[in-house]
């Protein structure tokens, strides 16, 4: 019964932005996204505390300041995805461009039967970037972590393949990631977040521990296919955005399998960090990142919040 009030509740919503001009949807997001911030109390302080983590050296103003940028980002990416549909390889270019084309056409040379691997994140507007690429001509096959109500999520994939997007739940990726390689296609993978001991190694992000997918890094090192990191990030708080292709991942084969997976996946982190960093306004900071500890780094995490005589809440780690 939950899962469909909120399905309904959110196709509801989805409706009336859709039904608004581009412009005012994107101000009611906008709107909406203020109002979260305030309304949303748990969420709001588990953010909070991850970005004291991360910007130590800011003051708790600026953390604040961050974090309703970022309310403000997700509550006009609602609004974008719910004008998708009016979206057209040409009208797509009035919002989009690629910051640097030539970096993408040379990712997209490739040997046959060697894919493409995408590393990106949950930033900006994430939805757009595989929506823009299926636009263009280029359609991406994402790995995604089904949402918790069924139904939403199901709308999610099915609006998605409008473009030519196509969805692969994570525990069930494995076969299907390969065989997208082998055939030339191209994978998106968002590498930012929390994964359970058994999915994930521990790499350092803005410098704490925390459990991160091998997925890319495996994928690579069983297929040959390039990581590549891309970004689309908006420009300041207006609805125009910049497709960042950043140079593929250098990655390292010294002959110890296990190894070179943990050096590999912190490179990647390492990426995702630094676009994280020159843009905090546009990740998703309530989310859990750090949440999965291992035993004996947990009172690590503790003891440098406490450092910073801010209360540690047992959801940001338990």
């Amino acid at each position: 019964m939950r899962n469909h009030v909120e399905y309904w509740a959110f196709r509801l919503g989805f409706s009336l932005l859709a039904a608004l001009p581009r412009r005012w949807a994107l101000s009611l997001g906008a709107l909406l996204g203020n109002l979260a911030y305030w309304l949303a109390y748990p969420l709001r302080k588990t953010a909070l505390t991850h970005l004291a983590w991360a910007f130590p050296e800011l003051p708790a103003s600026e953390h604040r300041r961050i974090l309703r940028a970022s309310a403000r980002n997700l509550g006009r990416m609602a609004a974008e995805v719910s004008h998708f549909a009016d979206l057209t390889a040409p009208t797509v270019q009035n919002y989009v461009r690629i910051a640097n084309p030539e970096r993408w056409r040379e990712a997209l040379e490739r040997e046959p039967g060697r894919g493409l691997i995408v590393l990106t994140a949950h930033f900006g507007n994430w939805e757009l970037l595989a929506y823009v690429h299926g636009l263009l001509g280029f359609p991406v096959t994402l790995i995604h972590r089904p949402m918790r109500n069924p139904l939403v999520d199901r709308w999610l994939v099915e609006w998605r393949a409008r473009a030519g997007t196509r969805s692969i739940e994570k525990k069930a990726a494995a076969k299907e990631a390969l065989r997208v390689l082998r055939d030339g296609g191209i994978l998106a993978i968002p590498a930012d977040q929390n994964q359970r001991h058994s999915f994930g190694v521990f790499v350092d992000f803005f410098g704490i521990p925390a459990c991160t997918t091998t997925g890319p890094v495996r994928l690579a090192q069983h297929t040959g296919a390039k990581i590549v990191p891309v970004f689309l990030r908006r420009v300041g708080e207006s609805d125009q955005h910049v497709v960042e292709v950043l140079p593929a991942v250098e990655l390292v084969h010294s002959g110890d399998a296990a190894a070179d997976i943990v050096e590999n996946t912190q490179r990647c982190t390492r990426i995702i960090e630094e676009m994280v960093r020159r843009y905090p306004e546009q990740w998703i900071w309530f989310h859990r990142r750090w949440k999965t500890r291992p035993p004996e780094e947990r009172q690590y995490v503790v003891t440098r919040h406490e450092q910073q005589d801010q209360p540690m809440p047992r959801s940001a780690i338990s």
